[in-house]
């Protein structure tokens, strides 16, 4: 499995580059798969259902399924954040994996950055950023640069990144 990173400051552009993305790459035949780091705690499960209330009562894990798809919820229980590699290990096979966020893990990635956001670029002190999708043009990178709505350039890079 080849994985690719989308990072870049909040309010950067990098869940709609990934959605455009995997659109894109999907309807090339590729199986994609996403991996997406939330900074805060998140439940995407609702109070009152079943597998809510499985959880609030202590289960480590809760696998909801139907015929349309299924869902494995895993509780830490205050044990440490697994890191990237064992979040890999937890997706099926498929040809590339979008990772989002994960600024600091050491995958390739492209850095998603909006000016008007307010934060300075990355890339210059991150070897592991190849290139940058910005809403500008930035004179002086040492990596390339896409127009961060350009889709298929930017989906190119990444295929012939890893050689699929």
């Amino acid at each position: 499995m080849r994985i690719y990173g989308i990072t870049g400051w909040k309010n950067a552009g990098k869940t709609g580059l990934v959605e455009r993305l995997v659109t894109h790459l999907t309807g090339r035949g590729l199986t994609v798969s996403t991996l997406k780091h939330a900074h805060h705690g998140f439940d995407p499960d609702q109070p009152g259902k079943d597998s809510h209330r499985h959880r609030t009562a202590g289960a480590t894990e809760v696998l909801v399924a139907s015929g349309h798809r299924w869902a494995l919820m895993h509780e830490l229980r205050g044990r440490d954040e697994p890191p990237l590699e064992v979040l890999l290990e937890k997706l099926s096979p498929v040809d590339l994996v979008l990772v989002e966020g994960f600024k600091r893990d050491r995958h390739p990635k492209i850095e998603a950055w909006r000016a008007e956001a307010g934060h300075a670029l990355m890339a210059p002190e991150d070897a592991t950023i190849r290139a940058v999708a910005s809403d500008r043009v930035l004179p002086d990178l040492s990596v390339p640069r896409f127009h961060l709505d350009d889709t298929g350039a930017i989906a190119g890079f990444i295929l012939t990144e890893l050689g699929l």
